[in-house]
Formats: C-alpha cells, sequence, structure tokens
C-alpha cells in the first residue's frame, strides 16, 4: 500500500475579500483564507483536523484525487502523515490496538498515543509499528510548500 498526503484544494475567490477553501476529496473540510499566504495556512489546519478528526472517529480516510493542472493542493505534516498511514495500515489488516500492542510487545497505551493526532509522537516508533505491519515510511524532501502543485 502506497500512499501519500497531498490533497487537491479549490479557491473561490470571494466578493468581500479573500478565498474560500474547499476539498474535494473531504465535503466537510470548509475554511478560508485572506490572501494566499493565508490560504495555505488556513487550508493545512483545516486538512490536519480533518484527518485528526476521522482518525478519532475511525472514520476512512481518502486517497487524494488526482491533482489537476487548476487545483492547488497542501499537504500533511510528517508526523501526523505517518500516524495517517499506520492508521490505514491497522485499518487495512483489521488489526486492533490491543492486537498491534501484542505485536509489538508494548502496551495498550503506546499504541494508543501513536494514533492519537495530538499526541507528539516520535517517527522511530511509528516506523517501527509500520515495519512490523509490512510497510516502510519514506520521507521526501522537496522545495518549500507552494501553493500551485505544479510549481513543485
Amino acid at each position: 500500500m502506497s500512499r501519500h498526503f497531498t490533497y487537491p484544494i479549490t479557491l473561490k475567490k470571494q466578493k468581500e475579500g479573500g478565498y474560500l477553501i474547499q476539498f474535494p476529496d473531504f465535503p466537510e473540510a470548509i475554511t478560508q483564507g485572506e490572501d494566499l499566504q493565508d490560504v495555505i495556512e488556513q487550508a493545512t489546519d483545516c486538512l490536519e483536523e480533518t484527518i485528526a478528526n476521522r482518525i478519532i472517529m475511525k472514520m476512512d480516510i481518502a486517497k487524494p484525487s488526482k491533482i489537476k493542472k487548476q487545483n492547488h493542493c497542501v499537504m500533511l505534516n510528517t508526523t501526523l502523515a505517518a500516524k495517517t498511514a499506520l492508521y490505514l495500515a491497522m485499518r487495512l489488516q483489521k488489526l486492533s490496538q490491543s492486537k498491534l500492542a501484542r505485536k509489538l510487545s508494548v502496551d495498550e497505551k503506546q499504541i494508543r498515543r501513536l494514533l492519537d493526532p495530538y499526541y507528539n509522537s516520535k517517527l522511530p516508533n511509528i516506523e517501527d509499528a509500520l515495519h512490523h505491519l509490512g510497510q516502510q515510511l519514506e520521507i521526501k524532501v522537496s522545495n518549500a510548500t507552494t501553493l500551485n502543485h505544479n510549481n513543485k
């Protein structure tokens, strides 16, 4: 299972100023930004809160739609992307937190923390859990975040 966590957004310029931001993959994710810099910050925050909520509520997380030329995009921060990958791997394998804890020989609360979007988990711990699920965490370094994916 190969996943990336860069999601397209649509922007609609508002008459009163600023931009309405929507995510085609998450109908509930709607926010606004005053200018393009604010759009990046607000869209990123909105995406992270949407993913966090879906993890907490044990809901599906959509694969990112293809990013078209007219789309802009934002991505999850590294730690939340890793936590999301772990969450998805566990769902795919129908593995409970208890079963993963036994597999890793750790207390179940450690697994709860690894999956908690708001807990500051260490990447090596998430990477180890993913490894036990047959997954490998890869990190890619690229140019600084730009609003339009096609400029990367």
